[in-house]
């Protein structure tokens, strides 16, 4: 070899060496983070997230400028680098950078799908608090959207990456032992629906309203939660069904049922100015297998140890679950088994002190964020898939939509229509305040 060549030689090697350094740099930086949403549950997903993954959260977006700022400080405090996050007050700017990795959805739920699908047009992959949409329009839109810019998108539904849920699955339902399952029962019985009346009056300083309520219809600003009201969210039903829903679905395989029946109201707390049901059934159809939800915001529960959770009725035993606990019942011979949920207390120190989270939770929710990020690597689909969610989400919103009509839904999943029911077709898409404009699922056929 001539002096030439092994130049030329070592330069390309050199030139390969520097690439597969700077490639391995790549695979190990952190990856930027934004969060849209920094209340109460926003700031759980994503401080989750920080205890499991090497990330840097770069940006914060709220309407709120207080939660902004106390999300923002929070951050800081328990991020690696100790770097304070950059802070929007309007989501479009933020998705405008087009810097970031992975995007945090934690909105009220009228705020779900815009900034979803920006996020997801602005290259980012997306966690996405459940119910993914208000309506079942926009849910269908996220789905469609996911599919076409091939994002993976994980929902908040973290039955799913529950340890004992997990291992009530396979030990009981997966290995037969509750024999066929004809009934599932869903319920809530906790006293969550708001009580009250408050005057309406002018905004805080620190809230813009009228960016608060997007695309919802106006409404006058009170000082009450946004889920006490249909504008903002989908109720009881959906904030709590969805969960378990999804957790029996997951459990058992389910996918659409084929039709959908409720009925409720608000019956017994006729003076509060929550617009949401204190009182409601919802029917989910599966021809062999009926699983019925049932949420009372007043009154006792039938099981104190179950006030929110699945009970699956089979010919050979019960199963209770929770996000407390599970307890199988076998019928007839056997020892019944009883499990509790596990608590990661002492290798996550900081669930000790942290405001508002739910402790039991925490662990499904660090594992979710970690087959979120496994999906990612491999670009698959993460447990809560978004078509998980956008089948749980519609389900729950068409529950709704047969209380309001008085009759059962009939469901098309492949036209993502009712069958036969033009009036029920027309509430599948709220109206949006202008100038927002609703999603479109054609946009990403």
């Amino acid at each position: 070899m001539d002096r030439r060549t092994f130049l030329s030689t070592a330069a390309g090697a050199a030139v390969v060496s520097v690439a597969r350094h700077a490639h391995a740099a790549e695979q190990t930086k952190p990856k930027r983070v934004g969060l849209i949403g920094t209340g109460w549950y926003g700031k759980c997903d994503l401080l989750r997230l920080i205890q499991v993954a090497p990330v840097e959260v770069v940006s914060l977006c709220d309407v709120n400028a207080k939660n902004l700022e106390e999300g923002a400080d929070i951050v800081a405090s328990r991020q690696a680098s100790k770097k304070k996050p950059r802070t929007y007050k309007d989501y479009r700017r933020m998705l405008a950078e087009k810097d970031l990795d992975l995007v945090l959805i934690a909105t009220p739920d009228h705020w779900h799908a815009l900034p979803a699908i920006e996020a997801m047009e602005a290259g980012a992959d997306l966690y996405l608090q459940k119910p993914i949409s208000v309506d079942v329009v926009e849910s269908q839109a996220i789905l469609a959207a996911a599919r076409k810019l091939g994002r993976v998108v994980q929902i908040g539904t973290q039955r799913r990456s529950t340890p004992h849920l997990a291992e009530a699955r396979d030990r009981f339902i997966r290995e037969g032992k509750l024999g066929k399952i004809a009934l599932v029962e869903i319920y809530c019985y906790y006293h969550m629906r708001f009580r009250g009346n408050p005057p309406d009056k002018d905004p805080p300083e620190y809230l813009d309203w009228d960016m608060y309520v997007g695309p919802a219809p106006m409404r006058p600003y009170c000082e009450m939660p946004w889920r006490a009201l249909m504008e903002f969210s989908n109720g009881i039903v959906g904030d709590m069904c969805i969960h378990m829903l999804d957790m029996v679905r997951w459990m058992m395989g389910l996918g659409w049922p084929k039709r959908i029946s409720s009925s409720g109201g608000i019956f017994v707390d006729k003076q509060s100015k929550a617009n949401t049901s204190d009182t409601q059934t919802v029917t989910f159809d599966y021809d062999d297998l009926t699983v019925v939800w049932q949420h009372r915001s007043w009154g006792a529960p039938p099981d104190p140890k179950y006030p929110w959770g699945a009970t699956f009725y089979g010919d050979r035993g019960t199963l209770k679950a929770s996000v407390m606990s599970y307890d199988f019942i076998p019928q007839g011979k056997g020892e019944p088994v009883h499990k509790d949920v596990e608590y990661e207390l002492e290798q996550y120190p900081e669930d000790k002190t942290e405001p508002r989270l739910e402790r039991h939770v925490a662990p499904a929710i660090r594992r979710h964020m970690l087959d979120w990020l496994a999906a990612i690597e491999k670009r698959g689909r993460p447990v809560a898939d978004v078509e998980e969610g956008a089948i749980s989400t519609a389900c729950c919103i068409l529950g709704n939509i047969a209380a309001q009509l008085g009759r059962t839904l009939s469901w098309d999943p492949v036209k993502w229509q009712v069958v036969g029911d033009e009036e029920a077709n027309r509430l599948l898409r709220r109206p949006y305040r202008e100038p927002w404009v609703h999603p479109e699922p054609a946009k990403y056929a």
